[in-house]
């Protein structure tokens, strides 16, 4: 992941950390907002064929949004072996730099002019890009494609 990253001339932090046990946990121990934290999604098209969703962690995909976006009327989340197989990661890694196979990026346009973290391939491990920085050096497609968090 960090061949991937320097060969895309991106400068990345990885640091060690421990486990979280929420998104607020971990946003906790990194000493940022859950809103700077990156989820990165794996998402199947119906021919199998994938894509990368980028959503801050204070938010959830918005379907409609990223059907309209990709132009397609299905997509779903992989269950976590075919996730695996995609990109070589586990879920709760993924990170669309370094993967088996450089899927396409779209991402959700909050997350510009923020330095994000993410996953960084491995358990115990966070990345940390600017994230207008990622998005060029992956030419991701950046819209509108998440909802608010669901009250509890």
């Amino acid at each position: 992941m960090r061949r991937a990253a320097s060969a895309l001339g991106l400068s990345v932090d990885i640091r060690e950390r421990p486990d979280a046990t929420s998104l607020a946990g971990a946003a906790a121990l990194l000493g940022i907002s859950p809103a700077d934290i990156v989820k990165t999604l794996v998402v199947a098209r119906s021919d199998e064929s994938y894509l990368f969703a980028l959503i801050p962690g204070d938010r959830v995909i918005s379907w409609p949004k990223l059907r309209a976006a990709v132009g397609v009327n299905k997509l779903h989340l992989p269950d976590p072996d075919r996730a695996f197989e995609a990109t070589g990661y586990e879920r709760g890694t993924i990170v669309p730099l370094g993967s088996t196979t450089p899927w396409p990026v779209y991402a959700d346009e909050s997350i510009r002019g923020r330095r994000i973290a993410m996953g960084a391939g491995a358990r115990g491990y966070s990345l940390f890009v600017e994230a207008d920085d990622l998005l060029q050096a992956l030419s991701a497609t950046v819209t509108d494609i998440s909802a608010p968090q669901p009250a509890r």
